[in-house]
């Protein structure tokens, strides 16, 4: 999105072949921004924050809640008229929390019941907020920080608990001006027509996606002789909660070749077969794994005392409703789950062992792969129906789990 509002031609390396990002691209395109696509190489040559051009159809997000959201504060400030959709998942998710902040900075948006997709977007001349965030998602603080880019004046967020800081990362790197005071994010307007700010088009290299190592790390550590090493993983101070986490409770990980490029922190991860504790995870701790929680929920009938996940009501809004979908196919394989309104409940070891079930993802990607990986421990096969539902982050899952996992 950046690289499409910045001048010249930006180098995207390690391009993610995952559905989600690809919706991105296509928007982008849609919008005048020019895509080339050569392997994981991807080239996007942007004419300038006002450079973007409206789209004769709507503009289509798929299964993409980060697609729909950042790109709503985007077109907020553009100078002409946009719809934003999705697919049927993406139409329940709420977006009254984008729309709100940006109705504020002078935007006018219609929704579905003022809170679902389809989105009409009117960009408008918008005017700086100060705005705090009422809940912790680094989708909403990227939303405001990308209108803030079209706003006279300083736009700042300020978030109740640390979000992930990819974008406030991002904005410094393609040359936006930035400023972090504790758990508020400043960021300056690039000016109207006076030619005082722009973005610059960068030459980048994509991080390997943590949340995606995380299944990895997860089935290394349920079988007991496994070693892997993951390569090249994104290690952003903001992500890394979940190997805090996992280390915790008792998982072998080692970080090796540690470093620093274009902001974000890289590294290698080393992980062996290791006797799993288990524990709670509750308050702070939530908005920093919220994407990893589907998988620490599936660990937690091979733990010592269960899983015990609270204050994630939110997971009833993603993809799925994650937590009814972990009860679910967690008591199918016979865990013993306690379902709650903000989280869920699941026995350890003691409880009994897993059997293989016929497993419904409810075409969510992170519950189709978490149980796979629960899959694996499990007595007898485990069968996950429309398992392609994993391509929306991840469509060589299937390939890599089957290369790893020696029979």
């Amino acid at each position: 999105m950046l690289a499409g509002l910045a001048e010249g031609t930006s180098e995207l390396r390690h391009f993610s072949a995952a559905a989600d990002c690809q919706s991105t691209l296509e928007c982008m395109s849609a919008l005048g921004a020019e895509v080339k696509i050569e392997k994981d190489l991807v080239k996007v040559t942007g004419r300038g924050p006002r450079g973007l051009k409206s789209s004769r159809r709507a503009l289509d997000a798929g299964n993409s809640g980060t697609t729909m959201r950042l790109l709503a504060g985007i077109l907020a400030g553009q100078e002409f008229s946009s719809k934003l959709t999705g697919d049927e998942s993406l139409q329940k998710r709420p977006m009254k929390r984008v729309i709100a902040p940006l109705r504020e900075m002078g935007a006018e948006i219609r929704g579905r019941d003022d809170n679902f997709a389809p989105l009409e977007i009117r960009g408008a001349n918008l005017k700086a907020i100060d705005f705090k965030m009422s809940m912790a998602s680094a989708q909403v603080k990227s939303a405001v920080l990308l209108a803030g880019l079209f706003a006279e004046g300083e736009t700042s967020v300020t978030e109740p608990a640390r979000t992930r800081d990819h974008t406030e990362l991002a904005l410094e790197e393609f040359g936006a001006s930035i400023e972090k005071h504790g758990r508020t994010i400043k960021v300056h307007g690039l000016g109207h027509g006076n030619g005082s700010g722009k973005l610059a088009a960068k030459s980048l290299d994509v991080p390997g996606d943590l949340s995606s190592a995380v299944f990895f790390i997860a089935a290394a550590s349920l079988l007991p002789d496994s070693n892997i090493l993951i390569h090249n993983v994104g290690l952003n101070p903001t992500r890394t909660a979940i190997l805090d986490l996992f280390v915790s409770m008792g998982a072998s990980i080692h970080v090796l070749g540690l470093k620093s490029t274009q902001g974000e922190i890289i590294g290698d991860l080393a992980v062996k077969g290791a006797s799993l504790k288990g524990g709670v995870i509750a308050g702070e701790q939530i908005p920093l794994v919220i994407d990893e929680l589907p998988m620490l929920a599936a660990l937690g009938p091979f733990t010592e005392e269960g899983i015990e996940i609270s204050d994630a009501a939110e997971l009833r809004v993603k993809e799925s409703d994650r937590i009814a979908a972990l009860a679910e196919n967690l008591r199918r394989m016979g865990a013993t789950v306690e379902e709650r309104p903000d989280g869920l409940k699941v026995a350890g070891r003691r409880a009994g062992k897993l059997r293989g079930a016929e497993i419904e993802p409810r075409g969510d990607h992170r519950i189709a792969m978490a149980f796979a990986v629960a899959g694996l421990a499990a007595e007898s096969n485990t069968v996950i129906r429309d398992a392609d539902c994993a391509a929306v982050s991840f469509p060589t899952f299937f390939q890599e789990l089957n290369h790893l996992a020696e029979r």
